[in-house]
């Protein structure tokens, strides 16, 4: 599916809501867009914009074609072998090229404060040697040709480009905007290095897709496409509203250098708003089929969730059919280990509904002993998104808050029933 494939499908359901009087890059779109379904700006400094397209775990499950409450499941299913990949010459993104003029495009302020107007889903495309990879990074602009990113140390851009530098070399990229949802999702998950395309592929089920750009990179059709290379030049990028709502402040961080800009003829380009649903679906939810795999290697799991609360990231709630008193305890380990940036864990039994905030107060509060049954794992390495977090470091909590074995009929939930014959 393409992306304005599925913008045309939310506007024939009725989920897709278009805004045709002038709206300002600069805070009056992200304000817009606060508490909104998905959107549609046609006047964005006279550029169209949309945002909140996969802003809710129903339209992450519409982009999937998943019952949302299997998401996890089925995620966790996806066989990577089932996709596949191939390279075409050309893509309606050719339509228009120009030199790289990133005014020409709503790029959006979102926040009062911000370091300055941030591409927010941009897949940044990297190729070194045998070795690519395709992920989302925030960037800010810098200039009409130059953005600075937020390269996580340790994540594959980061080490791709730390080889190109060490041999003296640059590092190629592209830069994708306005892409397949699956190819979205996809870039926003861990995957085995250079088989994100594969995992788009085997989501969609249909071949990605990939256009060689004159730098060798290959990239997906999407709206808008920039080629493009990191040097060793590093600029201070922040601040930004991160996941939690709460600032990440200025570091400094490597320059993206644009040399080429493609687009379609009336391109439309797509903003995540920094803290919205759509930034904790895509950053968010890929965790979820992690944690299912990694935990039901030790117990029979029915179902993982990252909570709202928890900001779709720092909270997970797991449901077992519990087997084995050491069970929660060794999912609790599996669920830290598979996301190592998550917080705090609850595990409840499958007669709790995880996605009900009210259902997992219950299981605590009625099945929690907490001289027993809360772990605490201090001075560890969490989430530097955490504010409550210093240099990453955290205390982590897993809660059990599951039944014993064989005193089940003490916390089973007694309901109204109707005598038969009764009306």
């Amino acid at each position: 599916m393409s992306f304005r494939g599925f913008l045309t499908g939310l506007q024939e359901a009725g989920h897709l809501e278009e805004v045709d009087r002038p709206v300002s890059p600069a805070l009056e779109a992200a304000a817009l867009s606060v508490g909104a379904g998905p959107l549609l700006f046609n006047n964005v400094d006279g550029k169209k914009c949309c945002m909140n397209v996969l802003g809710t775990r129903d339209l992450l499950a519409r982009a999937l074609e998943i019952p949302k409450e299997d998401m996890a499941r089925e995620l966790a299913r996806v066989d990577l072998s089932s996709g596949w990949i191939r390279e075409v010459d050309s893509s309606e993104f050719m339509e228009v090229v120009t030199k790289p003029d990133l005014t020409g495009l709503p790029i959006l302020t979102h926040f009062p404060g911000d370091g300055g107007p941030y591409i927010t889903s941009g897949i940044v495309v990297s190729a070194f040697g045998d070795k690519t990879n395709a992920s989302v990074h925030r960037m800010m602009v810098l200039g009409k040709d130059r953005v600075a990113a937020r390269l996580v140390p340790g994540r594959h851009t980061s080490m791709l480009l730390q080889e190109a530098l060490a041999k003296g070399e640059r590092l190629p990229v592209g830069i994708v905007i306005g892409v397949d949802p699956a190819v979205l999702i996809a870039a926003s998950t861990r995957v085995p290095p250079g088989m994100e395309f594969q995992y788009a592929s085997s989501l969609s089920g249909s071949p990605v897709e990939l256009v060689a750009l004159d730098n060798g990179v290959t990239v997906p059709h999407a709206e808008i496409v920039f080629e493009g290379f990191i040097d060793g030049e590093r600029a201070s990028e922040g601040p930004f509203v991160d996941i939690t709502g709460t600032r990440d402040f200025p570091r400094m961080e490597p320059v993206i250098h644009l040399s080429k800009m493609m687009t379609r003829e009336v391109p439309i380009y797509h903003a995540l708003l920094p803290s919205g649903g759509e930034h904790k679906m895509l950053m968010g939810v890929p965790y979820e089929p992690l944690i299912f795999r990694a935990a039901s290697e030790v117990a029979e799991v029915k179902n993982v969730l990252l909570t709202v609360g928890g900001c779709s990231y720092l909270h997970a709630a797991v449901s077992i059919r519990k087997r084995d008193e050491a069970d929660p305890g060794k999912v609790i380990a599996a669920a830290f280990e598979a996301h190592k940036s998550l917080k705090h864990v609850i595990v409840v039994d499958e007669d709790v509904d995880i996605y009900s905030p009210e259902e997992l107060e219950y299981a605590v509060a009625t099945r929690v002993k907490g001289d027993e049954d809360i772990v605490m794992l201090p001075n560890v390495r969490g989430s530097t998104l955490d504010p409550r977090s210093v240099d990453g470091i955290t205390t982590k909590v897993g809660i059990d808050a599951t039944m014993p074995l064989g005193e089940e009929e003490k916390f089973l939930r007694i309901r109204p029933m109707m005598l038969e014959g009764r009306s």
